[in-house]
């Protein structure tokens, strides 16, 4: 660094010197827990360190590989290749002769595709590079199962605030920090609740707030950190537990839920159209026909988003969520389609019957297409009488629920099933 270089970032400056240093984590480095366990050891094996932005992964990597006396080369799957995997593999190689091992830290594995995670297994298997992998997405959908199994998942996890404001203190009391700062109180803890366990979020918001004002206040802190938008990744693990949360809420009626995760999706910058389909699909796959109205709703809601785009048409989104959460819930049609396709899927090809069979020429008239078809209209009895299954085949599809307007049917499909001689039968 030269007199006119730009100091490091904060958080930069702050990382650990010593694993003794490091903030949170306690389940993995207490006494008696799993890196503890091995430090102590001195046997260090590949890891693949899985948990949110900003909690300490890149640090706990550089000093597991100065615990164990390694050399570390750090690479990010965002701009590393097949290319420079080689080059770490000849370097690995060339210390390997002098009796050094070589940890590879890999930032953002998971944006490595299959054919790049593929050329670091034998490196692994091997020994020759003990692999430390870091990312923020569910290892079990974005690295390979081969390179899994030769590796240890840890998980890390989001500070608590108290842990936060802990680093915070530092930051202001440490001479790589920022000394001769003060903060009031109350800014600092509403950091430690903005941040959300990101410490490095809360570093860099400090350090902005401190060319602010000195003291930094909660006004500081509010314009230095912007935007509060809840964590979200629009194609990740988040991104679908959350859309899991909205349907799982609608589909146990409860309203606040339901308001809640929508808009945690909304804030989050989640696909309106996105949203609008999933809705669609409740009103279909848990209202059903409780209540006919709500599918014819939602459709209405996707058109609105559609329409008038965001934030405009997220009210019509919230009214469709509050109307299927407050509707009565009936699944009877989704677990009749789902047993009308597995019947499909599981047994044979039969021929339709030949009554059911359209006949729209005279040979296939003459071949019997269409003959004894009782129309209803004419003969509503002998409609009835006849069979609408393949032949020998008796199912049971669909059973309604006393839920809402399909109660009002119930009582209709237990006399259409007595008309059609498919009254159930008391068990023997």
């Amino acid at each position: 660094m030269t007199l006119f270089d730009p100091p490091a970032p904060l958080a930069e400056r702050l990382r650990p010197r010593t694993v003794a240093e490091v903030v949170g984590q306690s389940h993995l480095l207490g006494p008696g827990k799993p890196l503890t366990r091995v430090l102590a050891s001195g046997r260090l094996g590949s890891l693949i360190l899985w948990g949110p932005p900003g909690v300490g992964k890149t640090t706990l990597a550089r000093l597991l590989a100065g615990e164990v006396g390694a050399h570390f080369i750090p690479l990010s799957a965002v701009s590393a290749g097949v290319k420079d995997v080689r080059e770490a593999t000849a370097e690995a190689e060339r210390l390997r002769g002098r009796g050094q091992r070589t940890i590879l830290f890999l930032d953002e594995i998971h944006r490595f595709n299959k054919a790049q995670q593929d050329a670091l297994l034998p490196h692994v298997e091997s020994g020759l590079l003990t692999l430390i992998g870091a990312t923020t997405e569910n290892p079990s959908f974005e690295v390979n199962p081969a390179l899994r199994s030769r590796a240890r998942t840890l998980v890390l996890q989001a500070l608590t605030q108290e842990e936060v404001r802990q680093l915070l203190d530092r930051a202001l009391s440490d001479p790589r920090g920022l000394p001769g700062v003060a903060a009031q109180p109350e800014a600092l803890e509403l950091l430690a609740r903005l941040a959300e366990g990101d410490a490095r979020r809360a570093l860099s918001t400090l350090e902005v707030a401190a060319s602010l004002s000195n003291p930094v206040t909660p006004e500081s802190i509010t314009e230095a950190f912007g935007k509060h938008l809840p964590a979200m990744d629009k194609n990740g693990e988040d991104f679908y537990n959350l859309i899991s949360a909205l349907h799982k809420s609608v589909r146990g009626s409860h309203v606040d839920g339901a308001l809640y995760w929508l808009a945690r999706m909304i804030e989050g910058g989640a696909d309106t159209m996105y949203v609008a389909r999933r809705v669609v699909r409740m009103a279909a796959e848990d209202i059903g026909l409780a209540d006919p109205q709500a599918l014819r709703l939602c459709v209405a809601a996707r058109d609105t988003v559609e329409f008038l785009g965001s934030p405009e048409g997220d009210l019509a989104l919230a009214q469709a969520v509050v109307y299927l959460a407050l509707a009565p819930k009936s699944n009877s049609v989704y677990v009749a389609w789902k047993n009308a396709l597995d019947a499909v899927r599981e047994g044979e090809t039969l021929p339709v019957p030949f009554h059911l069979r359209n006949a729209p020429t005279g040979l296939m008239r003459q071949q019997g297409y269409g003959k004894g078809y009782a129309y209803y209209f004419d003969d509503p009895e002998g409609s009835f009488e006849q069979h609408y299954l393949p032949d020998g085949v008796q199912l049971g599809l669909y059973a309604p629920t006393g839920e809402g307007w399909e109660a009002r049917v119930a009582e209709r499909w237990r006399k259409l099933q007595e008309a059609h001689g498919e009254a159930a039968q008391p068990e023997e």
